[in-house]
């Protein structure tokens, strides 16, 4: 509570068993108690409120610092955006208005480009949607891919076996998995390739059928590996591809396969774009002011 009554410090809170009495100026009352709906919505849907959970409502309601910005309203979560429910019951959901978008365009096209700043939940929704697609059984198997481009693809030189070598660049991956399947299960999926994850060069030469397909860190793609990766798509397979065209770890004279994308498919059916920004950040509330911080430097330098 102590976190909406510095949000809001012209409204009181008054909480009396199963009631909150509200009394301040119109307008802060009313995204008050939006934020207080939204917080509800989340218990009874068998979640936790978390302070990072507060600080995204009141982020989303553009209520920061105290100061409000009324043109921007908060985004409503409601138990149609549901995802799917982890294995410890926890529901997964979309929590911004990029993140909804994301899963209404990979809803109605077979390929799907995600790009946005860091902690969008770019990859942890798409993981989402892959998991639910191969538990409802309209996939076979999910593949998750993501260029090792900090090692230049050439692991050989790096300590231990094949996985012991590839696994700190799919960490990311293996963590938003280890959130929605039990260990077991999931242990047996990736030991029977039900669940792959590998690094982007493995996958030339294949053909991805049945497959729900994710290629995460895609601006460290070139544009031959990402004309190389969309050509292994094959039949009833879905892909979702997400990046970050701000961050890209690739040599300074290439160009990142994500960044020409754009261009080359835009007017395809079949093929959506959804872009997200800081106002879907869901990390910690500094993500968003480091963000805002860097565009602010770039814009300075052009």
């Amino acid at each position: 509570m102590s976190q909406l009554e510095q949000a809001f410090p012209n409204t009181t809170l008054t909480a009396r068993g199963s009631k909150i009495k509200l009394k301040g100026p119109g307008g802060e009352v009313e995204t008050l108690s939006d934020i207080l709906d939204d917080m509800i919505s989340m218990v009874r849907r068998g979640g936790e409120i978390t302070k990072s959970d507060v600080s995204t409502l009141l982020a989303l309601a553009n209520k920061v610092e105290g100061k409000s910005r009324p043109e921007k309203t908060p985004f409503k979560q409601d138990t149609g955006d549901i995802i799917l429910h982890t294995h410890t019951g926890e529901s997964v959901a979309a929590k911004t208005e990029g993140q909804l978008n994301i899963i209404r365009q990979s809803e109605n096209n077979d390929i799907l480009f995600a790009i946005g700043p860091a902690g969008t939940g770019k990859t942890y929704t798409s993981v989402a949607l892959a998991v639910r697609a191969l538990k409802q059984r309209k996939v076979k198997r999910i593949i998750l891919a993501r260029p090792a481009v900090e090692a230049g693809e050439n692991l050989g030189f790096l300590p231990g076996d094949l996985k012991e070598k590839i696994d700190p660049y799919l960490r990311p991956l293996y963590d938003a998995l280890e959130e929605m399947i039990e260990f077991d299960k999931l242990e047996f999926q990736l030991q029977k390739n039900i669940i792959e994850i590998a690094p982007l060069a493995y996958m030339r030469g294949r053909t991805l059928n049945n497959a729900f397909v994710i290629l995460d860190e895609a601006q460290n793609a070139t544009n031959t590996q990402m004309k190389m990766f969309l050509t292994r798509i094959g039949f009833n397979s879905r892909a979702i591809i997400t990046g970050d065209i701000t961050q890209t770890d690739l040599p300074r004279k290439q160009e990142s396969g994500l960044i020409t994308i754009q261009k080359i498919l835009k007017n395809i059916d079949g093929i959506a774009f959804a872009y997200l920004n800081q106002d879907d950040v869901v990390r910690h509330k500094l993500v968003r002011d480091i963000i805002d911080a860097y565009d602010k430097y770039e814009s300075k330098k052009r």
